[in-house]
C-alpha cells in the first residue's frame, strides 16, 4: 500500500507548503471575523470595522480560491474560467460538501463588488456572510486536508 501512495505522489506535484500556509492563514481570518462580529454586537462598529470587514472577506476569497487553484494544478483538473468555477471544480472532486460549496460560492461572488465596485458597498451593517466564516473556514480547512490525504494515499 505504501508503494501505491508513493506512486501516486510521484504522479502529482502537490505544493503542500503553499497549501498549508494558506490553510493556516484561514485561522487569522476567522479571528478577525470574530473580532468584527463582537465589535458589531457590542455596538462598537466603526467605519474602520466596516473597512476591515471588506478586507477580511477579500482575504477569505483569495485564500480559499488560492487553495482550490493549487489543488486544480496539483491534480491536473480542468482549467477554471472564473472564481465560481474554481470552487465548482474542486467541489466536483468531493473536496468539500455541498453545503460548504454553496457558502463558498456566495463568498466568491462578492469578489467583484469588493475589488471593483467597492464604492457602492453597503457599509451600514455587517454582511451576513461574515458571521458564517468562523464556522465555515475551519470546516474548509479540515475537509481539504481529508481530501488531500485521500487523494495521495
Amino acid at each position: 500500500m505504501e508503494e501505491k501512495g508513493a506512486e501516486i505522489a510521484a504522479m502529482y506535484f502537490v505544493d503542500h507548503e503553499q497549501i498549508d500556509q494558506r490553510l493556516s492563514f484561514l485561522a487569522v481570518i476567522v479571528e478577525a471575523c470574530e473580532r468584527i462580529i463582537k465589535d458589531e454586537q457590542d455596538g462598537n462598529s466603526t467605519l474602520l470595522t466596516q473597512l476591515a470587514q471588506e478586507r477580511v472577506l477579500h482575504l477569505a476569497i483569495e485564500t480559499v480560491t488560492d487553495v482550490c487553484s493549487l489543488l486544480i494544478d496539483a491534480f491536473i483538473l480542468r482549467d477554471a474560467s472564473s472564481y465560481e468555477d474554481i470552487i465548482e471544480i474542486v467541489q466536483g472532486e468531493d473536496a468539500f460538501d455541498h453545503r460548504l460549496a454553496a457558502l463558498l460560492l456566495d463568498l466568491v461572488k462578492l469578489r467583484k463588488q469588493l475589488v471593483q465596485d467597492f464604492m457602492s458597498w453597503d457599509r451600514s451593517q455587517l454582511h451576513p456572510i461574515i458571521s458564517q466564516m468562523p464556522e465555515a473556514l475551519p470546516k474548509f480547512t479540515a475537509q481539504i486536508r481529508v481530501f488531500m490525504d485521500k487523494e495521495l494515499s
